[in-house]
């Protein structure tokens, strides 16, 4: 499976104070990761941080070139990318995108289907799998037994009624 350098990773929903601080919606497991990474890209371009911090669930940002809450303003909505290498992830953990498309097998090899959609519900996450028919499949270790992402390929526990 192909692999995008850039990563969504959140959207700019409004602006904070009259500095031109920007507040974004993370949509990483983590807004620090977010942080860390040092910059962001919007539409391509290059913004660096000047200054982040977390702020009820959300980044609060001041970004280079953003000199005032007018420009500030004329960012909202847009789609907050992070470079692939400036993130570093915990090992054995994956951006989401990069298992979209995935086959899902179960633990003998039969195949499920493809990865359709990752539901982002209270609990946990639900995988939507694609196959004959379609499959919702609690993204937990009693039913996701293994992610091979570098192969593309997902192995699942299903359970009558799955």
């Amino acid at each position: 499976m192909e692999r995008r350098q850039y990563i969504d990773a959140g959207k700019i929903v409004n602006t904070h104070g009259v500095q031109g601080e920007v507040k974004i919606e993370v949509w990483l497991d983590d807004a620090q990761l977010l942080r860390r990474c040092g910059r962001v890209y919007l539409g391509g371009e290059e913004k660096k941080f000047l200054s982040a911090r977390e702020h009820k669930g959300f980044l609060i940002a001041r970004l280079a070139g953003v000199e005032d809450v007018n420009a500030a303003m004329a960012l909202k909505g847009r789609v907050v990318q992070i470079d692939r290498a400036d993130a570093k992830l915990p090992k054995g953990s994956f951006f989401l995108q990069d298992i979209l498309g995935a086959d899902v097998v179960t633990e003998s090899g039969e195949s499920v289907g493809v990865l359709q959609d990752v539901l982002e519900l209270p609990g946990h996450r639900v995988y939507v799998v694609q196959g004959e028919s379609e499959h919702l499949i609690p993204a937990v270790p009693e039913f996701i037994r293994e992610t091979d992402v570098d192969a593309g390929r997902i192995t699942v526990r299903l359970i009558e009624g799955m």
